[in-house]
């Protein structure tokens, strides 16, 4: 199988090469804006469509079978999309991802005049496949481009970017339908707009540069693999199932997705109307892009030492999850699926919709810290694209699992207490588990690991350093 690695040397980078622009096109910073901005056009439109709580539907029962399927072939294809990954590179594999996204907005276009719901699996099944690709292309990028002491930093860029998508699609259907209090379903434009995104984020994955064409500041070059093939993909992917490393993150990969049935069906979906279902999201995810920033500051500059702060980062989670796990308790027990209380809007005044709009926040927030600090703790176990596309790429086929399982748990009607109180235990086992792996196999400095692998960066055809 061919190679999509450039063949490397030992020789040094001059001087003059480690001090280009920091701006360079194929900069680790303009390639994490570029992957940031082409999952701001693509996940982060369908954060926003499914944040509204069953796709913008009065009837979860399409959306709930359709994000099933999406998370079934998601979970398969997040496993082994690292290994394509290696094998394709980024081009094809994020131009292939990318195109499923507006397939699935435009399978709810569909259902919103004929409620057929065959399509929308169909469509759901397929994105799963193409978010595989694109999520383990997206967390080799993420966390092998940027330099080793900036993984936080860079991880934060990208979320913000990333989750702007949500705040933008939240505000579509929040706008087109300011003037209904008591719309159902959204309409057509919405869905509409939401195709245009997509459409733009998979025509600007093309954009994104392979790791052997990406060179640090320093000089390095962001892989040091020279080629991969299908046999040796399989064995590395089968060998992740073993890996005592990748075993520690199962429970804090099961459960960073698994939350979202229950925040987006049963608090946003549930208690508000659908106008102020898409404000929400707008804060929602403008939440996200504050825990992003908070938890990559810490992450790379709390404490000198990598260990100590991976800790005191996962700490910091811990204590915030747990807060706002309590506030749900408090929430939740107001209500139940049978005395569900009315409808609440942004108009409506005092604590009946304030204290269900700060949880909704504190939901994005905690999200964003709790996956920024899962992927600097992967970030942190390697250096290479090819290593970490296929550890990222179980994080996300894992994720995937229980997101899976979480929409199903959901149809089936188990009640909002017990889906609740699973969600609060999970991701509670997971914090001393990432505090365990950080301990173990974090290294404190892995510069002289980087040393032998420095390039020299040689001009491309357009004039810019490769």
């Amino acid at each position: 199988m061919g190679s999509n690695r450039d063949e490397e040397s030992d020789t040094q980078i001059p001087e003059k090469a480690k001090v280009s622009s920091f701006f360079r096109y194929n900069s680790p910073l303009i390639q994490i804006i570029l992957i940031g901005l082409v999952c701001f056009c693509c996940p982060g439109m369908f954060n926003a469509l499914s944040g509204m709580g069953g796709g913008g539907q009065v009837d979860h029962t399409a959306s709930n079978n359709a994000l099933t399927a999406l998370y079934t072939t998601f979970a398969v294809f997040g496993i082994i999309g690292g290994g394509i990954y290696n094998i394709l590179g980024p081009h094809l594999t994020l131009f292939a991802g990318c195109s499923t996204y507006a397939l699935y907005a435009g399978s709810f276009l569909y259902y919103n005049h004929y409620h057929h719901q065959a399509f929308a699996i169909v469509a759901g099944a397929l994105l799963g496949v193409g978010a595989g690709l694109l999520w383990a292309s997206q967390g080799a990028i993420m966390t092998s481009y940027p330099p080793v002491n900036r993984k936080g930093t860079y991880i934060s860029i990208f979320w913000s970017i990333f989750n702007m998508g949500g705040v933008i699609g939240g505000l579509i259907p929040f706008i087109l339908n300011y003037n209904s209090r008591t719309a159902a379903s959204v309409n057509d434009g919405t869905y509409i707009g939401f195709i245009c995104f997509m459409s733009a984020g998979t025509i600007l994955s093309l954009a994104i540069l392979p790791a052997g064409k990406v060179v640090r500041d320093d000089g390095t070059k962001c892989t040091k693999i020279l080629y991969s093939n299908v046999y040796t993909e399989s064995w590395e992917i089968f060998k992740l199932f073993f890996n005592w490393q990748m075993l520690l993150i199962v429970p804090a990969a099961w459960s960073s997705n698994f939350f979202y049935t229950y925040q987006f069906n049963n608090v946003n979906g549930t208690l508000f109307n659908l106008r102020t279902r898409g404000l929400n999201n707008v804060f929602y995810w403008g939440a996200q892009m504050l825990g992003s920033v908070g938890i990559g500051y810490i992450m790379d500059f709390s404490f000198k030492s990598r260990r100590k702060r991976g800790v005191f980062g996962i700490a910091v989670v811990g204590l915030v999850g747990t807060a706002i796990w309590a506030g749900a308790l408090a929430n939740q027990l107001k209500y139940k699926q049978k005395d569900l209380p009315p409808n609440l809007d942004f108009k409506d005044s005092g604590s009946e919709f304030a204290g269900p709009f700060v949880l909704y926040f504190g939901f994005g927030l905690l999200d964003a810290m709790f996956q920024s600090a899962i992927y600097w703790v992967i970030g942190a176990l390697a250096d290479d694209s090819e290593i970490l596309s296929r550890y990222t790429g179980f994080y996300k086929g894992v994720q995937s699992a229980g997101a899976a399982f979480a929409w199903q748990v959901d149809e089936n009607k188990v009640s909002f207490m017990a889906q609740l109180i699973l969600n609060w235990v999970i991701t509670t086992v997971s914090y001393p588990l990432l505090v365990l792996l950080v301990l173990m196999a974090v290294k404190e400095d892995n510069k002289a690991e980087e040393e032998p692998y420095k390039q020299v960066a040689a001009s491309s055809d357009n004039g810019l350093a490769r």
